[in-house]
Parts: structure tokens; C-alpha cells; sequence
């Protein structure tokens, strides 16, 4: 396994300065970010399609530092009811897998999506609950008319470009936990599957070790991202684990997102890093700093030597007694 970063953290900075330092940093792998939510400050589609070239010299830029290209990152919300931003989000992902193509990256990383309350709406409707009816018909209408047919072409194009879809497990999205996207793969694909963030499975109580052994079993372990939560026991058992109070409001809120290491344990991550070892992942995992208490550098600082000290660097070899 390798240790790598999502670099959309240091967006401010020239791609040559911010690679020099991630690699300062002992990170041996990134993931770029090439619109929608991320922003494409370090790779833009476009610009890189319409000059090939301009492709060409970006991958030496990276490989020149020893590093590699993890997967390409265009999280938006494609299936959103406001035709302008669904499409906008669109175009970006079909980009994005020419690109993966040309780069021979594998995987493009995103959102599932999720639609409004019917043919009409201007904003998404994330259902949570199955009652009164009328949620229950709703959410029956998002999956069957807007995300099944949606995805199911999707993964067609990825097929055509030899790249894979790893769709991020978030709430507010209608792919938020192993059920969900499963459930989408199974109705649209093989090519689609996880980008396994463990962040977003904490606050929602859901074993992360567990959600791995499922979607190993289903074929739809992807990639991998390393985030940590931190769970305000104390407000949550106040007022439940759903959280609209925005992310500066720390001391208020049921779960922070925070470095690896910040939220849970070394002992949790070693089980974390175990588990994709046994599931027969041997890819990058690649810390996505979102840590409102700490820097950019110090977060990926302290990630890097916690992960550094619970991921394997090398295959096993054969045990001797068998």
C-alpha cells in the first residue's frame, strides 16, 4: 500500500510547489481534483483535452517526483433537479474519464448524486425516512427514473474509457452507506463502486471494518480516502448524530471532521488498514484533509506518521510453514 493525498488542500499553490510539498511530507501518491466540488486548480479537464501535450507534461511533472496518480476527483451532483447544474456536473465527469484514459489512471472518484422531489423541483431532497408515504414514493422515484438510468450509462462510458467509478459514501447524496452502494452496482454496473471514506461511516454509527468486508465481497472496493471523525458523545446524546449546525460551530456539534488519528485510534486504524489487507486491497490511501483545527501541513503531517505506522510498506511473503 502507498500513502497518498487528495492535493485539492494546497489549491492555493502552484502544482510544482504544492507536489514538492506533499512529497516533503513522505506522501508517495496524489489525487487530483478536476472540478465540481473539488476544484480543478491542479488539473483542468478542458485545458488538458484540447492540448494533449499540456496532459503529457502534467504526468512527468508527477512522476518526476516519484509520485503517482491515485484516481481523479469530480464530486458534484449530476442528478441534481436544476438542469444547469446537473449538467455542468455532468460534462465535468465525461471529461474527467477522457482524461483518466489519457493519464491511464483507474479510477474517478465522485458523488452518486441525488435528484429533487419529482419532475419539477429546484433542489435536491435527501429522504431519510420512510414515512409519512409520500417519502417512501419519492425516494422510489429517485432510484427507479433518475439515479438507475443515470448511473447505468454511466457505467457504460467508463467501460469505454477503461477506467472505473468510485462514488464516495455521503450523506445527503443518495449513495451514504455499503447498502446504498451496493445496491446502485447491482442495478447499473461493475464499473462502478466505492471510494471508501471512512469519515462518513463513523458519525452514522456504521462499522468501518465491517462496511470493507461487504464491499470487498461485492467487488466494489475502489479507493480509498483517510479522514478521520471525531464523535461528540456528549451532544450526541443530546441531540442525535444529524447535524445541520455548520462545521465552525465545534463545540455545538454531534461529529467533527478531523486528521487521522484526531478521531478514533491507532489501535482502529491498524484494524481499518488490516481489513483492506485482507480484503485484497493493495492501493493508496489517500488522506483528504478537511481538519478545521489544524493547519493543512501539520493535519497531513500527523496522518502520514499515523498511517506510516499502521500500513504495511511490503507484500507478505509465503509463510515459512506452509
Amino acid at each position: 500500500m502507498k500513502i497518498g493525498a487528495l492535493t485539492v488542500a494546497y489549491g492555493d499553490l502552484p502544482l510544482e510547489q504544492a507536489l514538492d510539498r506533499l512529497v516533503g511530507l513522505g506522501i508517495e501518491a496524489i489525487e487530483l481534483g478536476t472540478g465540481n466540488f473539488p476544484g480543478n486548480a491542479h488539473c483542468d479537464p478542458k485545458s488538458l483535452l484540447d492540448d494533449p501535450r499540456r496532459a503529457q507534461r502534467l504526468r512527468a511533472q508527477i512522476e518526476d517526483r516519484g509520485l503517482s496518480i491515485s484516481a481523479l476527483s469530480c464530486h458534484g451532483n449530476p442528478l441534481h433537479p436544476d438542469p444547469e447544474v446537473a449538467r455542468a456536473a455532468h460534462t465535468t465527469w465525461l471529461r474527467t474519464a477522457r482524461l483518466a484514459e489519457i493519464l491511464q489512471v483507474g479510477v474517478v472518484n465522485g458523488f452518486s448524486g441525488c435528484p429533487g422531489d419529482g419532475r419539477g423541483a429546484s433542489v435536491p431532497n435527501w429522504i431519510t425516512c420512510p414515512w409519512p408515504p409520500e417519502y417512501a414514493e419519492v425516494l422510489a422515484w429517485q432510484w427507479a427514473e433518475s439515479a438507475i438510468p443515470y448511473w447505468r450509462e454511466q457505467c457504460e462510458i467508463a467501460g469505454a474509457h477503461g477506467v472505473r467509478i468510485g462514488l464516495e459514501m455521503h450523506p445527503g447524496f443518495l449513495v451514504y452507506n455499503p447498502e446504498t452502494l451496493i445496491s446502485l452496482r447491482q442495478a447499473t454496473g461493475p464499473e462502478l463502486g466505492a471510494n471508501f471514506d471512512p469519515s462518513h461511516l463513523f458519525w452514522q454509527g456504521i462499522d468501518p471494518v465491517r462496511a470493507i468486508r461487504e464491499l470487498a465481497e461485492a467487488g466494489a472496493l475502489f479507493h480509498v480516502h483517510a479522514k478521520d471523525t471525531f464523535v461528540d458523545r456528549h451532544n450526541v446524546e443530546r441531540n442525535g448524530v444529524l447535524d445541520t449546525k455548520t462545521y465552525d460551530q465545534v463545540p455545538r456539534r454531534a461529529w467533527t471532521f478531523r486528521t487521522v488519528g484526531f478521531g478514533h485510534g491507532e489501535a482502529e486504524w491498524r484494524e481499518i488498514v488490516s481489513a483492506l489487507r485482507v480484503a485484497g486491497y493493495d492501493g493508496v490511501i489517500s488522506i483528504e484533509h478537511e481538519d478545521i483545527l489544524m493547519s493543512r501541513d501539520e493535519g497531513l503531517e500527523r496522518a502520514v506518521q499515523t498511517l506510516r505506522s499502521v500500513v504495511p510498506r511490503e507484500r507478505a511473503d509465503a509463510p515459512w510453514w506452509i
